[in-house]
C-alpha cells in the first residue's frame, strides 16, 4: 500500500470515528431549540474569542522562535505563524500529525534541519503538559467542595468510608507496595534490560534535557511569559464565549477553568479536531454546574463549530501565503 493510500485511509477512519461520535452526541437533540438558542446568542463574544484565539497562536510561533534561536536559526515570526496554523489544519485530518507537519514546512521554509525542531516541539509539549496539569490542580483543589457535596449523606459514601476505614483494606493496601517495591528491588537488573524500561527512561531523560534547555535559555522569562499567556487566551477563549448565551452568563470563572480544562482533555482522544470527544466533555462538565444538556451542547457547537472554522480558514490562507510572502526562496509545499 502506497503512502498517499495509507494517508487517505487514516483520514478517512479519524473522521468516521470523529463523525461518529458527533452524531451520537446530537441523536437526541432538540434541533428547532438548538437553531433558536445559536440565532439567540451574542456573536460579539464568539467573535472575541476568535481574536483571542489568534493572538494565542501567534504567541505559540514567537514562543518557538525563542526555542529555535539557540540553535543558531532566526525564523521570521510569520513563517512560524503559518506552520503552527498548517500544524493545527493538519490536526483536523488526521490527529498528532501537525506537529511532525509544521517541522517539516519550517524545515523547508527556513533551511533549518528537521529533527532539531522536532527536540524544540518536545520540549513545547512537554511544557505544555505541565501547564495544564498545574490548571488540573487548580481545578481539583477549587471544586473539592463541590466534590465533597455530589457524595454527602449518601450510601455511596458511607461504603466507600467504611472500605478506606477498614483494618484489611489497609494491610491488603500497603502489602501491595511493598510487594511491588519488593519485586522491582530484587528483579532490578532484569528490568533494566527490557526494552519498556530502556523506552521509558529514554523519555525521562528526555524530559530531563528538556527542562535543562529552558533553565539555560536567555529569554526564559519571555518564555514563560508566553507559555502562560498561551493558556491563558485558551481559556479566555471558552470563558468569553459562556457571555454570549443567557444559560451559561453567569457562570463563574471557576466553571470556566473547569469546563476548559475538561475540553482540553476532551482533545486528547484521537478525533479530528476533538470532533464529538470535545463536545462530550464540556457538554458532561456544564452538566455539573446547572446546565442542561441540550443548552450544553448548543454552547459547545457555537464554540467549536466557531473555533474549528476559523482554523480551517486560517489553515488554508496560511498554506496559500507561505509561498507568496517566501517567493525568493522558491517555497513550494
Amino acid at each position: 500500500m502506497n503512502k498517499k493510500l495509507k494517508n487517505i485511509l487514516k483520514i478517512i477512519i479519524f473522521f468516521s470515528v470523529g463523525i461518529g461520535i458527533f452524531i451520537w452526541v446530537s441523536k437526541d437533540q432538540d434541533w428547532e431549540k438548538t437553531k433558536i438558542a445559536l440565532l439567540k446568542a451574542d456573536y460579539t463574544w464568539i467573535v472575541i474569542s476568535l481574536i483571542l484565539g489568534l493572538l494565542s497562536h501567534l504567541s505559540r510561533a514567537i514562543r518557538w522562535n525563542i526555542l529555535i534561536k539557540p540553535l543558531g536559526f532566526k525564523p521570521r515570526t510569520i513563517n512560524s505563524f503559518f506552520s503552527v496554523m498548517i500544524m493545527y489544519l493538519s490536526n483536523m485530518a488526521i490527529p498528532r500529525s501537525g506537529e511532525v507537519v509544521r517541522c517539516g514546512v519550517m524545515s523547508k521554509t527556513e533551511k533549518i534541519p528537521f529533527t532539531k525542531l522536532l527536540g524544540t516541539v518536545f520540549i513545547e509539549r512537554v511544557i505544555d503538559f505541565i501547564m495544564l496539569f498545574i490548571l488540573l490542580a487548580i481545578v481539583l483543589l477549587s471544586q473539592m467542595k463541590v466534590i465533597i457535596n455530589l457524595f454527602s449523606n449518601s450510601e455511596f459514601e458511607s461504603k466507600i468510608e467504611g472500605i478506606l476505614s477498614s483494618v484489611p483494606f489497609l494491610v491488603i493496601f500497603a502489602g501491595f507496595f511493598i510487594l511491588i517495591f519488593v519485586l522491582l528491588f530484587v528483579y532490578r537488573t532484569k528490568i533494566k534490560k527490557l526494552k519498556i524500561y530502556k523506552k521509558i527512561r529514554h523519555i525521562f531523560s528526555q524530559f530531563a534535557e528538556g527542562i535543562k534547555t529552558i533553565l539555560k535559555m536567555e529569554r526564559k522569562f519571555e518564555f514563560i511569559f508566553h507559555s502562560v499567556f498561551i493558556w491563558g487566551m485558551y481559556f479566555l477563549m471558552i470563558y468569553i464565549i459562556f457571555w454570549s448565551f443567557d444559560f451559561t452568563e453567569n457562570l463563574t470563572v471557576t466553571a470556566g477553568l473547569t469546563v476548559f480544562v475538561m475540553s482540553a482533555f476532551g482533545m486528547v482522544f484521537p478525533s479530528p479536531g476533538g470532533i464529538g470527544s470535545w463536545h462530550i466533555a464540556v457538554i458532561e462538565t456544564l452538566f455539573v454546574f446547572g446546565v442542561s444538556k441540550s443548552d450544553g451542547y448548543v454552547f459547545a457547537l457555537a464554540t467549536h463549530g466557531s473555533m474549528t472554522i476559523m482554523m480551517i480558514i486560517v489553515g488554508v490562507a496560511s498554506i496559500i501565503l507561505l509561498p507568496i510572502v517566501n517567493k525568493e526562496k522558491k517555497v513550494s509545499l
